[in-house]
């Protein structure tokens, strides 16, 4: 069944008085719930955009998005933040952490904004952090983490109120290859324990390799997809936190 389901989306941004350029074209999508699917292309290819629409950051110009059975273009401005706090975990390249607010404080947030009880808040974000190996560095604030600290900090936010999809752009962009090992073995043991639907945006074909299916993307249109190794050799939960220390 499809959880995220995108149809004939098409995104325009008006870039003159006559002109107007064209990002997304007629763009058809589905990916299924519990699915590892990896969105892969060039620099401008529509990407972003691509992923701004599926996360509700952003609206197409003309075209369908249905989200869970939701369709996305009947729902008001101001229920999509809603949405997107209970639907989708964002995780970014820059990892898009609270300044001088600790982990703790970080991994809470989501919660907050879903107005769960401080006591609650508190106890969820400290066991997710515990999950991710990062319970230690609970009270540490951003800029005392390293880069594989903090993308750590920020896939258990994103986990914070158990979406079902979780929504990551390059995520391993500004790690050394180890630390962006150890995060993408966090990703598969989310999808494959927790069966959580991953998106992962890269341009990186060899880490795409890893999901069950390659989405390509040119010039705003899916110019291919085939199937990725899925990376069955992934560890389990055990190994994966072992692997994190």
């Amino acid at each position: 069944m499809a959880l995220i389901h995108l149809e004939h989306i098409t995104k325009r941004y008006f870039i003159g008085t006559a002109n107007e350029l064209t990002v997304l074209d007629d763009l058809n999508l589905s990916i299924d719930d519990g699915e590892f699917a990896a969105i892969v292309g060039p620099s401008g290819s529509g990407k972003s955009t691509l992923m701004n629409i599926i996360g509700v950051l952003d609206r197409p110009t003309e075209g369908q998005y249905v989200l869970d059975g939701l369709p996305i273009d009947q729902v008001p401005d101001q229920r999509l933040s809603m949405i997107r706090n209970q639907k989708i975990g964002f995780v970014f390249q820059s990892f898009n952490l609270i300044p001088r607010t600790s982990a703790l404080s970080n991994v809470e947030l989501p919660m907050l904004y879903a107005r769960v009880s401080q006591k609650a808040r508190q106890s969820r974000a400290y066991a997710l952090l515990q999950t991710v190996k990062m319970g230690a560095w609970a009270s540490h604030m951003p800029n005392e983490l390293s880069g594989g600290q903090c993308q750590r900090v920020a896939i258990a936010r994103a986990m914070a109120n158990d979406p079902p999809i979780i929504l990551a752009d390059e995520p391993t962009g500004a790690l050394d290859s180890h630390t962006g090992r150890m995060v993408m073995d966090i990703f598969h043991h989310l999808h494959e324990n927790q069966h959580k639907t991953i998106v992962l945006i890269t341009h990186n074909d060899e880490l795409a390799e890893e999901a069950e299916r390659i989405i390509t993307i040119e010039d705003g249109r899916i110019t291919g997809e085939r199937a990725g190794k899925a990376a069955r050799r992934i560890p389990d939960a055990a190994k994966v936190m072992e692997a994190a220390r």
